[in-house]
């Protein structure tokens, strides 16, 4: 299957979440409280029961840890960047520079198991439980540094570090649940990919605020093309096998996470610049994952 047709059918829930919202009784705010349930249940159900169940083979899969990491460290600082060369409001900074690193693992996951079934999905799991982490880290540093919220009381809070780091905790002791246990979470977690792809279609947003269109951009470029590139040329050096080379290209090219808008919003920030900042990168998206994937394909 080409790169085109293998984000034909995620893509395509996207599409109905935007046409349900519009043509249908099921509102925004209907929408609202699906966002938090994958948000606050189901997701995290993913993240526990994947980064529990995969087999954690460091010495095979270090390159690609590593480069993952390096990529988001890269988007990071690119990210930041913008705070010298735009200038953007306080309030605006703090809220867009998680667009610029964070991703969305709705479209990941889906696409890491379509590209390479089991494997390639527990390979996307590995990446997300050790990039989310410090994904949240830094989105919610920058928040709290702008508001009044404490850093440590909101990454205690946050449900998908908890969710990871109580995944790879448990793997990393051996610890594992019930198969009953287990079943629950692989139902949890298969209702999140559909329910999440759907929200992020109905929460497209295409209003930017004149002042935040230069911001907005920048964050489009770093997550969708710098990123992206990085990721590419690094893994060219690197002893990567040919599936772990796309995932890790295939991660840095999603668009950021529709989370950021929850967080946003939560803790003070610009909820609607971030929602048109999301709305942007998805619809964009469409156009170069798939350029990405192919030339890693």
């Amino acid at each position: 299957m080409s790169s085109a047709l293998l984000l034909v059918p995620d893509f395509s829930l996207i599409l109905i979440g935007w046409l349900l919202v519009r043509y249908t009784p099921f509102d925004r705010a209907f929408w609202s409280g699906v966002e938090r349930l994958v948000y606050f249940v189901l997701f995290p159900a993913l993240l526990l029961q994947s980064t529990n169940s995969a087999r954690f083979d460091f010495s095979s899969t270090s390159a690609m840890l590593g480069l993952a990491l390096a990529t988001t460290a890269f988007g990071v600082v690119t990210g930041y960047l913008v705070k010298y060369v735009l200038r953007p409001a306080p309030l605006d900074f703090a809220s867009g520079l998680q667009t610029a690193f964070r991703f969305n693992s709705y479209i990941g996951l889906a696409l890491a198991s379509r590209l390479g079934g089991s494997e390639g999905l527990a390979l996307m799991a590995l990446v997300v439980g050790v990039t989310v982490p410090l994904c949240n880290v830094v989105a919610v540093w920058a928040l709290a540094r702008h508001g009044e919220s404490r850093l440590l009381r909101e990454l205690a809070r946050n449900p998908l570090i908890l969710a990871t780091a109580g995944g790879l905790i448990t793997n990393l002791l051996g610890l594992h649940p019930p198969e009953v246990v287990a079943m629950t979470l692989n139902r949890l977690g298969s209702a999140s990919t559909a329910l999440g792809l759907m929200t992020v279609g109905a929460g497209l947003q295409m209003r930017v605020a004149t002042g935040t269109v230069g911001p907005v951009v920048w964050w489009c470029g770093v997550k969708l093309l710098a990123m992206p590139a990085f990721a590419w040329l690094a893994g060219r050096y690197l002893p990567l096998t040919v599936l772990q080379y796309q995932i890790v290209v295939l991660f840095a090219s999603l668009p950021t996470a529709s989370s950021a808008y929850i967080l946003a919003v939560r803790m003070g920030g610009n909820g609607p610049m971030v929602a048109a900042t999301i709305s942007l990168m998805t619809i964009a998206a469409i156009v170069t994952t798939p350029f990405w994937l192919a030339l890693v394909s």
